[in-house]
């Protein structure tokens, strides 16, 4: 059994390598918004449960057994997530923090049938995979919104950055997973776009949340 902070730690790892061969002390840290002597106390604690290798200067690199558990539970915080929007009422916006405190649950019957009440979804209300019982995750090819050109027309697959501003502001602008839109124009000045969703009026988006929308072709 891990302890809540080992398990939080080990996630901020597995949630680092997604973008890179290693994750360094200080970026874990700065995910986990705790200091980085405390970091690597912890990261001696899971090296020696073996669930990850430390090299000092180069970061740390997960165990398959490490990596097992944390797609685990990256797959119980993404059912509940689903279940609080799906089921519960939930805005996209309120649910990470409490799917925080509920994947910690580590009951493999609970998170089983909690899938089959949801129907096995392939991805969370984020866009997100959700890992199936065996740690595998469907394929899908994405791109930034960010790097779209004018006349393309996408399909809105996924949010990479889920703060409560950012997702509060989509909100507003109407445009949810699965929100088809046409790029107009990009403004070279300043990497914005004018962007027209398929039952809308056009607006503009800037480069910092385009960039933060993952598209798929229309």
């Amino acid at each position: 059994m891990l302890t809540r902070s080992e398990e939080d730690h080990l996630k901020a790892v597995y949630a680092l390598l997604l973008d890179g061969d290693s994750a360094l002390t200080k970026d874990i840290a700065h995910r986990l918004r705790t200091k980085a002597s405390s970091v690597t106390d912890m990261l001696k604690k899971l090296a020696d449960k073996g669930l990850l290798k430390h090299e000092p200067y180069y970061g740390v690199k997960l165990t398959a057994k490490g990596r097992g558990h944390a797609v685990q539970l990256v797959r119980r915080h993404r059912l509940w997530e689903t279940f609080l929007v799906q089921r519960l009422g939930f805005g996209w916006d309120e649910v990470h923090e409490v799917a925080e405190q509920l994947e910690h649950v580590a009951d493999d019957k609970l998170t089983d049938r909690l899938d089959d009440y949801l129907g096995k979804p392939a991805f969370d209300p984020h866009g997100d995979p959700i890992p199936d019982r065996k740690g595998r995750i469907r394929p899908r090819k994405t791109q930034r919104l960010s790097v779209c050109r004018a006349q393309e027309s996408v399909r809105i697959a996924a949010v990479s950055e889920t703060t409560d501003g950012l997702l509060r502001l989509l909100d507003s602008k109407g445009l949810r997973i699965g929100t088809q839109l046409t790029v107009l124009e990009v403004h070279p000045f300043d990497g914005s776009m004018d962007i027209k969703p398929k039952n809308g009026a056009s607006f503009s988006v800037s480069k910092e949340v385009s960039h933060h929308l993952q598209v798929e072709p229309a």
